[in-house]
C-alpha cells in the first residue's frame, strides 16, 4: 500500500512538471506542495533511522490543510516583497528618525510596540523638546516643583499598593490566583511613560496638569502699579489658547489673584533663587556705575512678597553727568533712577549704601530689597519692549 502511494505521487510531480505551457488550475500548486513536503518528510524520517519495518506510518498534520499550506508559502513571498521594517534599520538611523519627530509624533510611535516604547519614552530625545520649548521660563524652583510633585504621586502610589494587597488577600479566598494575576497584569500594561521621566514631566506641562513657578512681567494684564515690574507666580498652561493662567500669592490680607491669558513674552523663569519673601544678597555693587541697567527688590509693606522693578543707576547730585570727571563710581551712595515715572515723583528715585546695603525704606514709600546687575542685552531689551506709552505719576 505504501509503495503504491510513493509511486503515485512521484509520477503525479513528473507529469506536471512535464505539462504543456499553460494556465493551470489553482489545485495544482496545492498538490505539488504536497509532493514537496512528502519528499522532505520522507527524507528527514530516513535521517532519524525509521525504517518502514518498524510500522510507523508518515501522517499528514491534521492541524494544516493543503490549502493553508499554500496560503502559508504566499505569506512568507509577500512578506519578502515588503522589505524591512522600521525596527530592522540601523540603531544610529533609528535614532535619527526619532530625534526629528515632534512630541506628537514619539507618543504616537511609542504606541506600536514595547521596543518603540523604550526608545521613544527615552530622557535624551525628551529633553531637546524640553528645552526647546520650555527651557526660557523653567528654573530651579520648577524643578523642584517637580521632583515634589513625582514624590508625592509616590507616595500616594505606595498608599494605593498597600490597601490594594489588602483587598488582593481577600479576593484570593473567592476568587482563582490565576484570574487575579490576570487582573494585575493588565492594569501593569495600561501604565504610561515612567513619573520622573522627561516626557512625563513634559506631558503634565503641556496638558496643564502641573503648576509651576515663574515670574511674570507687567502682572494682572498691565496694571499701571506694577509697570516695570516682574513678580512670581504660578502658572498652568492651556494648550487650546496658546496661554497660561497666572495665580499670584496673597498679598497681606487679600486674596490670591488670578489672572488669565497671560503670554510667553510675558514670562521668564526666575534669574536667581531667592524665594519671594527673603532678601536678595546683592553681589554687584562694588561694580555698578551710571548708566547700568539694573533690577531691584521692592514690596509695599512688610507682609508683602518682593517683586523685581528695572531701573538704571545715576549720577550724584554734585556730579554733572560728563564721563571725564565723573567719580560717582567711587561714593559710598548709589543712586537709582526709574525714568517710567515723572520727574519730581516718590517713585523716580532712590539711594542705597553701597558697602553697607540692607532693605531699607518705610511704610509710605515701601521697602527696597537686593539688587541684580543686568548682563545681558537680551534681558535689557525685554524690558525696554514692556515699556508704558506713557509717564507714570
Amino acid at each position: 500500500m505504501l509503495l503504491y502511494f510513493l509511486i503515485t505521487c512521484f509520477s503525479f510531480a513528473l507529469f506536471l512538471k512535464f505539462l504543456p505551457l499553460k494556465t493551470l488550475p489553482p489545485w495544482t500548486s496545492e498538490a505539488r506542495l504536497l509532493s514537496l513536503w512528502f519528499w522532505k518528510e520522507l527524507s528527514l524520517l530516513s535521517i532519524s533511522g525509521f525504517s518502514l519495518k518498524t510500522g510507523n506510518l508518515f501522517r499528514i498534520p491534521t492541524k494544516m490543510s493543503f490549502k493553508k499550506m499554500a496560503l502559508a508559502s504566499k505569506d512568507d513571498n509577500f512578506e519578502e516583497a515588503q522589505g524591512m521594517s522600521v525596527l530592522d534599520l540601523p540603531e544610529l538611523a533609528l535614532e535619527c528618525i526619532l530625534e526629528r519627530l515632534p512630541p506628537a509624533g514619539l507618543c504616537s510611535m511609542a504606541g506600536v510596540c514595547s521596543s518603540l516604547r523604550t526608545m521613544c519614552t527615552s530622557d535624551h530625545l525628551w529633553d531637546r523638546h524640553m528645552k526647546q520649548k520650555w527651557g526660557k521660563i523653567l528654573g530651579p524652583a520648577a524643578h523642584r516643583e517637580w521632583q515634589w510633585h513625582i514624590a508625592s504621586r509616590r507616595n500616594s502610589s505606595n498608599f494605593k499598593q498597600g490597601k490594594h494587597r489588602g483587598w488582593m488577600k481577600l479576593l484570593q479566598l473567592v476568587r482563582p490566583l490565576s484570574w487575579i494575576r490576570s487582573r494585575v497584569d493588565d492594569s501593569s500594561r495600561q501604565s504610561s511613560c515612567p513619573v520622573d521621566s522627561v516626557m512625563s514631566w513634559y506631558l503634565a506641562l503641556e496638558t496643564g496638569r502641573f503648576w509651576f513657578p515663574a515670574q511674570v512681567y507687567n502682572r494682572e494684564n498691565g496694571h499701571v502699579g506694577f509697570m516695570l515690574s516682574c513678580y512670581d507666580a504660578e502658572l498652568s498652561y492651556d494648550p487650546h489658547t496658546d496661554t497660561f493662567q497666572a495665580r499670584y500669592p496673597p498679598h497681606g490680607k487679600r486674596a490670591v489673584a488670578i489672572e488669565n491669558g497671560v503670554s510667553w513674552e510675558r514670562l521668564r523663569a526666575p534669574p536667581v533663587d531667592t524665594s519671594p519673601h527673603d532678601l536678595h544678597i546683592s553681589d554687584c555693587l562694588n561694580d555698578l556705575r551710571p548708566g547700568d541697567y539694573i533690577e531691584i527688590q521692592w514690596r509695599r509693606n512688610k507682609d508683602f512678597p518682593y517683586g523685581w522693578w528695572y531701573g538704571v543707576v545715576g549720577h550724584q547730585e554734585s556730579c554733572d553727568g560728563n564721563e571725564n570727571y565723573c567719580h560717582c563710581h567711587g561714593s559710598d551712595t548709589v543712586v537709582l533712577e526709574f525714568h517710567q515715572y515723572t520727574p519730581g515723583s516718590r517713585w523716580r528715585q532712590t539711594r542705597v549704601n553701597r558697602k553697607d546695603h540692607r532693605e531699607q525704606g518705610n511704610e509710605a514709600d515701601g521697602f527696597y530689597g537686593g539688587i541684580r546687575k543686568l548682563k545681558t542685552e537680551e534681558e535689557i531689551s525685554t524690558w525696554k519692549q514692556l515699556w508704558p506709552t506713557e509717564v507714570l505719576e
